[in-house]
């Protein structure tokens, strides 16, 4: 039985019309959507697209990653609540912030292409501000989008993550990129 982080409202850009997703824990079941979202479209942001292997070895550690602790990390399914179609992921996990070198969470997602441009990352991204705060291991979770990827940027803006800086990170591993680092206080300010 899968366990439900929470349901979001999204609005169809079209039509207004509103819907919901899920997320719920990633499973063995998910490597298909995993192979789905390796399309080079949708890596150019992120190096490319993984060979097969790293596609494996990443599923494997999202599966370890939602049987273990959730006050260390998580990855979830996006799911169309109603339809039941698995169009994307989205997690927070451990990590050293860039520019403070704070221990903290860090949050990434991604949303098939056929489906962005919905909304559905950014309600995607509020469930896991919510996982992440009652989780409460670390006062803040970071982003860090590609500074040349507008609509990860937009989702930072629109979730309520505060702009601290551009940084120099290497992703993936021997990758040098340039990205914007957000943040946002998971204790509201304490």
């Amino acid at each position: 039985m899968e366990t439900e982080q929470g349901t979001g409202e999204i609005r169809d850009t079209e039509t207004g019309a509103g819907t919901g997703i899920r997320l719920v824990p990633w499973s063995e079941g998910d490597l298909d959507l995993l192979r789905a979202a390796n399309a080079p479209e949708l890596m150019t942001e992120l190096g490319g697209p993984e060979t097969e292997e790293k596609v494996l070895d990443r599923h494997r550690r999202y599966v370890a990653v939602s049987a273990g602790p959730a006050e260390r990390s998580r990855m979830y399914a996006i799911v169309i609540a109603g339809t039941g179609e698995r169009v994307g992921s989205v997690g927070y996990w451990e990590q050293t912030s860039v520019s403070d070198e704070l221990e903290a969470y860090e949050a990434g997602w991604g949303v098939l292409a056929a489906f962005q441009g919905r909304g559905i990352a950014a309600a995607a991204i509020r469930e896991v501000i919510a996982a992440a705060r009652e989780a409460g291991r670390h006062r803040y979770l970071y982003a860090y989008p590609k500074v040349t990827n507008g609509a990860s940027n937009a989702v930072c803006r629109k979730t309520g993550f505060e702009l601290r800086c551009e940084v120099g990170i290497e992703y993936p591993p021997g990758n040098p990129i340039r990205s914007n680092e957000w943040r946002i206080d998971l204790r509201g300010g304490e």
